[in-house]
């Protein structure tokens, strides 16, 4: 971070309390947090939080406690969490006069961050800004014409879900030609049957916190309309929990358990619920993790 001609922070230039004090001036005594032991000292639209070790906790004494430049034995707290905001007088600290009328910056024409994506259960996709429709049975072609270059491509080596159709009366190999078209900027993957090349997948991601692919994806901004199923007004969309997809759609049964290990995946396994025509990927707090649209 910059202030005036100086920097503060990073591995060279560490932010600690007497670099922050010795940069940023005189300010009134922060505020000790016991239970966490996190002493937070504040300037005008500015913060800094310092953990304390234990055995220092008496630096601190009550509520306001007194500035902390120094433990006894000579080391200084380094900063752990900065936080920035509107620093408006009329206000309590951290929520300044402005935070009200905070909106979210405009977006270039066409961009798609904010684009629904409406489903159609079976049938297809339509993209709200760009008007593209992409329907099942579309070839790369097709998909590179509508929403231009995948910005990746992913080869899917093994179909694990082959051992469940013991329906088909000629079950494939699980080894798997399939193919993905990864849009990572639309929170959208496309799977290609691979001795067809036709569209016979989608994946939508929610990129919330907690699934193993957050961040690799932008939010797909998807609505699913509850009508398709039982002439429900409601729809589905990323900020809907499972509870209330169940209200809509139903219970549809016991759920396929996901996992990829905690080595893999420090956030523990996924439950999968199918309907026809679509099945959610749920994390344990109970948020949507991703929809896969198929045709049954």
């Amino acid at each position: 971070m910059r202030y005036a001609t100086s920097l503060i922070g990073g591995p060279s230039n560490l932010a600690t309390f007497v670099a922050v004090y010795a940069l940023f001036g005189p300010t009134f005594p922060g505020i000790y947090d016991k239970d966490r032991g996190v002493y937070t000292l504040f300037y005008p639209g500015l913060s800094f939080a310092f953990p304390i070790p234990s055995q220092y906790t008496d630096c601190c004494h009550g509520r306001e406690a007194e500035l902390p430049l120094e433990f006894p034995d000579g080391t200084t707290p380094v900063t752990c969490r900065v936080s920035i905001y509107d620093g408006s007088a009329d206000k309590k600290v951290g929520v300044g006069s402005l935070m009200h009328k905070a909106s979210a910056p405009p977006l270039l024409p066409g961009n798609p961050y904010m684009e629904e994506v409406l489903v159609k259960l079976g049938e297809e996709l339509y993209f709200s800004v760009g008007g593209q429709h992409i329907p099942f049975g579309a070839s790369p072609q097709d998909v590179w014409t509508e929403l231009g270059r995948p910005c990746g491509i992913h080869q899917k080596q093994v179909d694990q879900m082959v051992i469940h159709s013991a329906s088909d009366p000629h079950p494939r190999t699980t080894l798997c030609g399939d193919y993905f078209y990864n849009y990572f900027t639309r929170g959208l993957d496309i799977l290609f049957d691979g001795q067809t090349h036709r569209i016979k997948k989608f994946v939508l991601h929610t990129n919330y916190p907690g699934h193993a692919d957050f961040n690799s994806y932008i939010k797909c901004n998807f609505v699913i309309e509850g009508s398709d199923f039982d002439n429900s007004k409601q729809s589905i969309t990323p900020s809907t929990k499972w509870d209330q997809v169940k209200e809509i759609l139903g219970d549809c049964g016991r759920a396929a358990i996901q996992t990829q290990g905690s080595t893999s995946n420090p956030f523990g396994s996924t439950f999968v619920y199918g309907y026809q025509n679509i099945a959610f990927e749920v994390m344990k707090n109970g948020y949507i993790a991703t929809v896969t649209l198929f045709q049954s």
